[in-house]
């Protein structure tokens, strides 16, 4: 199958009309194909006006009397259509001048849509109009509706698709004797059902997805997306990587000096990502655990035995707030053993930001901790052997590459171990990390206290208020004030962060209250967070920049204003910011009334559990993967068709098959990806 531009030569394919499938991500022949109907309309029918039915979608056919622009409230199209029967009128909103021409007194016109009792009678709103002649014939089967976007209407892309379902090779990219032990249908009649479903097929299976052919469809699309991930896991097991065997030189003394033992889900991990580094291929190892397992630790001992083979580390976190936290953990830890480590973020200035540059590029640097500010090209590392990347979702697949080519050619590529405190289901980690090997820390550490949950109405607010400054007088306690994102604004969040601050200082005169947000520089921000961890402060007011890496201990209470606006994955994280000493801990979801069904079930759930993975599940049922993943990386193919949830029988089938077809028959792999992704089947390659 070529992927060179098939529409050239095919009639209606204009540069405009490319364009608009470029859109849609409509590159080939074989994508349109597999744009499916969004839903159907039975348009075999053609009711009387006056016997037409109010209940659903319906075709009515009459010759258009009147039409003009009427000024009601609002600028509208209105036109009086009319058959033997009786008399309908229809109007357009939002309409073009060119659409106004189109309705002229005396045309037959063929109307689908909704038909509903107007001001002056049955009406129709927007319907889909056709100018037809008279005795022209109904489609003989259901009319698809496709997802589309502006300028390119549905008559236009239903034809499109028949061309490309006529023009494009339909044959099975997979053996029959791989399809019968599945029961799955063949692709060409599974194709043509679901775009052109014959009269008289019940739509229920097919607009639910239960039918034969969409499982078939759904089989395919995880078959490649399994096959594109072991492929890219080959692909860069054959290029090398630093050898770094473990000594112990470096490690051994770190956990000497620690306060604490490593749990027993630590020290697992701990022990396979050493093996990992002593291979001569790259690590690309996921360290996942629930917020406060400890996963930093874990990081640490992975870069020491780095830098005891003489090589540099780069720890990546998406935050100045959270990568400075890093570096000050680090700091604290091994800096006693004689590790250099260094901080860089883009708001250092010039002259502080090029010595430190020059340091890295020297490799007097051992370890490089910093933000995105380590991408730039202006970083260069003598020997970059290990990159660790924290909450690794919130950076793009190009950007992990940038920093990946940072490593040194004669040692190959830098092992790379990402962790997320985002646990992942393992339907997720099953379909979007099978190139990735991961590590799970399941436990917690000894001490720590399970947090009590509770919700309360806004309009409880001030005896909330009034039992925060009780317990931070009476039990010592401190205290967490989390404001929301609103609408994606960080003017309003500021902006209610700080009118919170100034409430509680109000309410709470004797009380010493700290504020930290984005838009405070890293200097101030860090000056906050270290008063509140001395315990110079009561009660932090924060905006959501304290979600990860803030680790102060004696804080026990937290609570989470406007909880309702919070994701499930982003509450569990601002949680968690408390329970990390011996105090009994608590979190108030403090919510805003009425609350929608879901906001419901989700703080409900809140209150529920305090299991990670239960919560993560819970996600990714109510959002989706792109959330999990981290929605604007490049190159993460997200599933169009397929339900991890409900299609765990096809993943599971899917990921058993693609290593034995990547084995045994490369070709049909091969054959597959290209319908599937054609050029895009290296997307993941990071």
């Amino acid at each position: 199958m070529s992927t060179t531009d098939p529409f050239l030569k095919l009639p209606g394919f204009t540069a405009s009309v490319r364009d608009k499938l470029a859109k849609l991500n409509l590159l080939r022949l074989a994508d349109l194909t597999l744009h499916l109907p969004l839903r159907y309309e039975d348009e075999t029918q053609c009711y009387p006006i006056h016997d037409a039915p109010h209940d659903r979608v319906v075709v009515v056919e009459g010759v258009i009397r009147k039409s003009e622009v009427q000024i009601r409230q609002r600028r509208q199209l209105v036109a009086e259509v009319r058959d033997d029967s009786g008399r309908l009128m229809v109007r357009f909103l939002n309409f073009y001048p060119a659409q106004q021409k189109q309705w002229q007194i005396g045309k037959r016109v063929r109307l689908t849509g909704e038909v509903r009792t107007g001001f002056y009678g049955p009406e129709m709103v927007h319907p889909k109009a056709r100018f037809v002649e008279a005795g022209a014939p109904l489609p003989e089967g259901y009319t698809p509706v496709y997802p589309t976007t502006q300028g390119l209407g549905q008559d236009t892309l239903k034809r499109l698709v028949e061309l490309a379902l006529k023009h494009s090779p339909l044959t099975d990219t997979l053996p029959a004797s791989l399809l019968q032990p599945l029961q799955l249908p063949a692709l060409e009649a599974s194709l043509r059902l679901l775009h052109q479903p014959p009269p008289g097929t019940d739509l229920r299976p097919l607009l639910q997805r239960h039918h034969p052919a969409w499982q078939r469809l759904k089989f395919d699309e995880l078959l490649a997306q399994q096959l594109t991930l072991l492929t890219n896991r080959a692909r860069r097991r054959a290029i090398p990587a630093p050898v770094l065997p473990s000594q112990g030189r470096l490690s051994g003394p770190l956990l000497a000096r620690l306060p604490f033992q490593l749990t027993g889900a630590q020290q697992r991990a701990v022990d396979v990502i050493s093996q990992d580094l002593q291979r001569p291929v790259p690590m690309q190892r996921l360290l996942q655990g629930d917020v406060g397992s400890g996963k930093t630790i874990v990081a640490a001992l992975a870069a020491l035995q780095a830098v005891e083979n003489g090589m540099q580390v780069a720890f990546m976190a998406p935050t100045e707030l959270l990568a400075e936290q890093h570096y000050r953990k680090l700091d604290e830890w091994l800096t006693p053993l004689g590790v250099r480590i260094g901080w860089l973020t883009g708001s250092q200035k010039k002259k502080v930001r090029e010595a430190m540059q020059a340091e890295i590029a020297s490799g007097e640097i051992q370890i490089a901790v910093g933000t995105h500010a380590l991408f730039q090209d202006s970083v260069q590392f003598a020997n970059l052997a290990l990159l660790l990347v924290d909450e690794q979702h919130r950076f793009g697949v190009a950007q992990r590459l940038q920093l990946r080519s940072k490593g040194v050619a004669s040692s190959g590529a830098p092992h790379q171990l990402m962790m997320s405190a985002t646990p992942i289901p393992r339907t997720l980690a099953m379909s979007y990390f099978a190139d990735l090997d991961v590590s799970v820390i399941d436990e917690l550490p000894p001490g720590r206290t399970p947090i009590v949950t509770t919700l309360l109405d806004n309009r409880k607010r001030e005896a909330l208020v009034a039992r925060v400054g009780e317990a931070c007088r009476s039990q010592q306690a401190q205290a967490y004030w989390v404001c929301p994102l609103i609408e994606e604004s960080e003017a309003l969040q500021l902006q209610t962060a700080v009118a919170t601050h100034q409430e509680l200082s109000t309410v709470l005169p004797d009380l010493r209250i700290g504020l930290v947000h984005g838009k405070l520089s890293a200097a101030d921000k860090q000056a906050v967070m270290l008063a509140f961890k001395e315990h110079q402060l009561d009660i932090l007011v924060a905006t959501t920049v304290i979600e990860v890496g803030v680790d102060v201990p004696n804080a026990s209470l937290m609570v989470i204003d406007h909880a309702e606006r919070m994701g499930l994955a982003q509450l569990h994280q601002l949680r968690g910011r408390v329970g990390r000493g011996s105090k009994a801990s608590y979190c108030t979801l403090l919510y805003q009334a009425p609350l929608g069904e879901l906001a419901s079930a989700r703080l409900d759930l809140m209150r529920r559990s305090t299991d990670g993975f239960e919560i993560a599940r819970e996600d990714l049922r109510l959002r989706g993967p792109g959330e999990l993943l981290g929605s604007r990386q490049s190159g993460v193919p997200l599933l169009c068709f397929a339900d991890l949830e409900q299609d765990m029988d096809l993943l599971e089938a899917a990921r058993n098959l693609a290593p034995r077809l990547l084995r045994e028959l490369p070709d049909v792999a091969a054959d597959h990806l290209e319908r599937w992704l054609g050029s895009r089947s290296g997307l993941l390659d990071a």
